[in-house]
């Protein structure tokens, strides 16, 4: 459990709190390329509480803040002109870095639009998701995660709306023991392979992983701290000679990468809107074959609304529990995709969790190891010492790789070791990750 201060410092990522500049320090994904309109590409963005525009210009992106600074009017109404955004009321224009460029109605000598400017914040773009810096100076270059350097042929970009403080959301994604239960099979597994988590044959085995999982319920889970945040270890004993090895990784502070099959994984941030919900994105990226983008995205807007991306399963209709589905097909009996499955434990926690009243057991390891690093990082944060997985300089960018996340059988002896060979080899294999 927390202290009630505790729960405060880790929830809380508005502007000026303790978290909120820690997270603004990072790069945090904004919207999807593919959510950007392409007749008018302005979109309104709530980001760690602040309201926002997001508007393409030559060259990029620009993201400023909402209001004009003249008498409070919406710019995400404005009209993309001249490189910038031109506000319906009065005319004035913003161009990407705040700046007031024109005040039309202001005398031709005047040199009043020199000293309005409005937030702004940089943005580049990363395999179908426009990522802001929202913190103060520089921003700090981009690590050379997988998700980032894998080309775009090989990768997908998606999002979704959870109702809840983003932190539930890390934690769900960094909690190795649940998926045994959580995310079992009652009856019989009826989804596709492609692009369906928990669905594909464990390679080793002939056995899906879903089902793998929930006969083997009690895993071993270790914890040790890499220079991305945190490496997790599930190793559950299939006989006296093989385990099964699940590598999971936090990527601090607000993200993970987990194996999805044999050949992909996912990078999945979970960015707060406000502190009572936020999105997560995810790049899934295969490392085999190029990813079917039609297929994929088909599967995901079949299961939310637009423009908001929220799950049509959801708190108001009870995440579609039925319970004849329950007792018949899937644990939960909310449905086959795991996603709302993972939505709901963090949703039904409350908007906020209370985890003053919680009580974790030794399977929470990666969640009280999480918890421990936020806190410290947060305190380093403020004293201006180091903080996990934020490079300083380009080398210190590019030796941040990986994170390595696999799902393997190894042997019982020196599973340490024959899960980095399998990576290796994957690795080998791989059109594009053969050197990283």
């Amino acid at each position: 459990m927390l202290k009630q201060a505790d729960n405060e410092r880790v929830t809380r990522s508005g502007p000026g709190t303790p978290l909120g500049r820690l997270m603004r320090a990072y790069w945090q994904p904004a919207a999807l390329v593919s959510e950007m309109p392409a007749d008018r590409p302005v979109k309104a963005v709530r980001l760690l509480g602040e309201d926002l525009v997001l508007f393409r210009r030559e060259g990029g992106w620009g993201l400023v803040g909402r209001f004009c600074a003249h008498r409070g009017v919406d710019l995400s109404f404005g009209r993309l002109e001249d490189g910038g955004l031109r506000c319906l009321y009065h005319g004035w224009l913003y161009g990407p870095d705040g700046r007031c460029l024109e005040q039309p109605a202001e005398p031709e000598h005047s040199t009043f639009a020199s000293r309005v400017r409005i937030p702004s914040y940089p943005c580049e773009e990363r395999n179908g998701i426009v990522f802001a810096y929202l913190g103060e100076g520089d921003p700090p270059p981009f690590p050379d995660y997988d998700c980032f350097t894998a080309p775009d042929a090989y990768t997908f970009a998606f999002k979704g709306l959870w109702e809840c403080n983003w932190l539930q959301g890390v934690e769900g994604g960094i909690d190795p023991s649940h998926v045994s239960f959580l995310h079992r099979f009652v009856g019989e597994d009826p989804r596709e392979v492609y692009g369906r988590q928990f669905s594909e044959v464990v390679e080793g085995t002939d056995k899906k992983l879903s089902e793998l999982v929930a006969e083997n319920y009690r895993p071993d889970i270790e914890v040790e701290e890499d220079a991305h945040g945190l490496r997790v270890y599930a190793v559950r004993r299939l006989t006296e000679r093989l385990k099964h090895v699940r590598v999971t990784n936090l990527v601090f502070p607000n993200a993970f990468v987990v194996p999805f099959g044999n050949d992909r994984v996912f990078c999945q941030w979970h960015v707060p809107i406000d502190d009572e919900n936020h999105y997560w994105y995810m790049i899934f990226y295969d490392f085999a074959a190029e990813t079917d983008k039609e297929t994929l995205l088909a599967q995901r807007l079949s299961e939310v609304s637009l423009p908001d991306y929220r799950p049509l399963r959801n708190r108001d209709n009870d995440w579609g529990f039925d319970p004849i589905e329950q007792r018949d097909l899937t644990y939960t009996g909310m449905g086959l995709d795991i996603n709302v499955h993972d939505q709901w434990a963090v949703e039904s926690m409350g908007r906020v969790q209370d985890r003053t009243v919680e009580r974790l057991g030794v399977s929470d390891r990666a969640i009280t190891a999480n918890r421990r690093m936020l806190l410290r990082a947060i305190d380093a944060f403020e004293a201006g010492r180091p903080t996990p997985g934020l490079p300083i300089d380009a080398p210190s960018a590019r030796a941040l790789t990986g994170p390595l996340a696999v799902d393997t059988i190894a042997p019982a002896e020196g599973w340490e070791q024959a899960w980095r060979d399998r990576e290796r080899e994957r690795r080998l294999r791989s059109p594009w990750a053969a050197g990283a």
